[in-house]
């Protein structure tokens, strides 16, 4: 009787635990409450391991901030003006000055005025670009990526860093963990034997006994002597050229910088290699002075577990909020916040036209399920749903009326919105918002819209698994 007692307080306990750590995201602890009762002890252990969000969050916040606040003076030239809204450049300052002015705002995210931007459909157009760029290279490159592979392209990358570092070029990587745990040791260990710094961002082994395993750095950083910048979707595997026979075409958005938005990159790779290397990083060769002539607004948002605020997800919501004649959403998981979904919902219903493009063929099953369990509610308001159908679409794009477009690493999912490191540019110009739209119709003629009155004729099978993914979604 007396174990039965012990267990029965210990499960209590364990209960309590979840729900004051998880009380500002009550999905989250259902999920884990849900986890607990299903399997108690191999339950409670996952949790520690996986979330631990309410005390975790403000250690690793309080590193972070300690580690941006030592290199903060490097970035001094992104704030060398006061930002000033010009009308050519910025047309809906005066319209939406609640939304700018947030935007503005953001901690480290300066709208920047000098850039020239590049917009990559897919690998076949980014790789050759971020080569080519690379081989230009006097000083230094930077690389950090979620997954790379030993695979053909790879290997392509592997050996143009290995060259770039023998001719005396300094090569910093980084790797995530768990994004590529894959990669064999052999593959890390020529790279550093030719002169390149590689780190893992918490690797997987480290990870597993860590209870910070569950945040991932899925930014995607190339900064060539400080001049030249690439950020977006896109990683570097050959699934990403199409050689996934299941997935097939691999439709994705990348994006190629000049200016002073390559200066945010940079200060964005610097703070993460203090993260994962421990060395403080302060020559002025990190910031030149560059001549680009581009006249574009940038501004480059990171967010993840270090930041005071969720930037992405606030940008997001805010500009959803914003729009008034139409809302266009690219990405492969959807899974949104609740604010999102509001914020969707309530754009349809007062009449504005938002459509979502998400892929047919998916790479994660679970994750499709519980994205399809969130269109009947979202249709039910007018939201428009297609389903790309020409291969896989990896791509995350935002775009607000002829406002503002947003690309970048983060997906429309909750991961994105809370767990991961994400980095995300947001661009005011016509020109390059006309060139996404203008990429986003293409898309649309790829894809399949999704009608509600054969949607809800679902089996009941599907929807409960639907259900189950959903409710489950805020684990991963």
């Amino acid at each position: 009787m007396l174990w039965l007692v012990i267990a029965l307080t210990l499960f209590i306990i364990q209960i309590l635990t979840i729900l004051v750590g998880e009380f500002r995201r009550p999905a989250k602890a259902m999920a884990w409450l849900f986890i607990l009762f299903l399997i108690p002890v191999i339950g409670f252990v996952m949790y520690y391991f996986l979330a631990k969000e309410y005390t975790q969050r403000k250690k690793v916040k309080r590193n972070g901030l300690r580690l941006v606040n030592d290199i903060r003076h490097l970035g001094k030239k992104q704030h060398s003006a006061d930002f000033q809204p010009e009308e050519d450049r910025l047309r809906g300052w005066r319209h939406e000055p609640r939304l700018f002015s947030l935007l503005n705002n953001i901690p480290g995210a300066l709208i920047t005025m000098h850039n020239e931007v590049r917009v990559l459909t897919d690998a076949a157009a980014a790789y050759p670009a971020m080569l080519a760029a690379m081989e230009q290279a006097k000083g230094h490159i930077h690389f950090e990526f979620y997954t790379i592979r030993n695979d053909g392209i790879g290997r392509q990358f592997h050996e143009l860093l290995i060259r770039k570092a023998q001719e005396g070029v300094k090569v910093r990587c980084i790797f995530d963990g768990i994004g590529s745990y894959q990669l064999d040791s052999r593959f890390v260990q020529e790279l550093k034997q030719a002169g390149c710094e590689v780190y893992f961002f918490l690797p997987a082994v480290i990870a597993f006994f860590d209870k910070r395993m569950n945040y991932r750095n899925h930014r995607k950083i190339v900064v060539i002597d400080g001049v030249r910048g690439f950020l977006g979707g896109i990683n570097i595997g050959d699934e990403y050229l199409g050689a996934n026979p299941k997935l097939g075409y691999w439709r994705d958005t990348h994006l190629e910088l000049e200016g002073d938005a390559v200066y945010s990159l940079q200060y964005t790779f610097l703070t993460d290699w203090m993260f994962v290397s421990g060395k403080r990083l302060a020559d002025s060769e990190f910031f030149p002075e560059h001549d680009c002539a581009g006249r574009k607004p940038v501004q480059i948002i990171s967010s993840g577990p270090d930041a005071h605020w969720d930037a992405v997800l606030e940008m997001f919501f805010a500009s959803i909020t914003a729009a008034k004649r139409r809302i266009y959403i690219t990405t492969p998981y959807f899974i949104p916040d609740p604010s999102i979904t509001m914020g969707l919902k309530t754009a349809a219903i007062s009449g504005v036209d938002v459509r979502i493009i998400f892929p047919q063929k998916a790479d994660s099953r679970i994750v499709n399920y519980a994205s399809l369990s969130y269109l009947e509610e979202l249709m039910q308001a007018g939201v428009r749903f297609y389903a790309y159908q020409k291969g896989f679409i990896h791509a995350k794009v935002l775009l607000i009326d002829n406002l503002l477009a947003s690309v970048g690493s983060a997906n429309m999912d909750l991961r994105s919105f809370y767990n991961n490191f994400e980095l995300n540019a947001v661009f005011f110009d016509k020109e390059t918002i006309h060139r996404l739209e203008t990429d986003f119709i293409l898309d649309l003629k790829e894809s399949r819209e999704v009608k509600l009155g054969t949607f809800e004729k679902r089996s009941r099978w599907q929807k409960g698994k639907e259900v189950i993914a959903r409710l489950l979604s805020p684990l991963f």
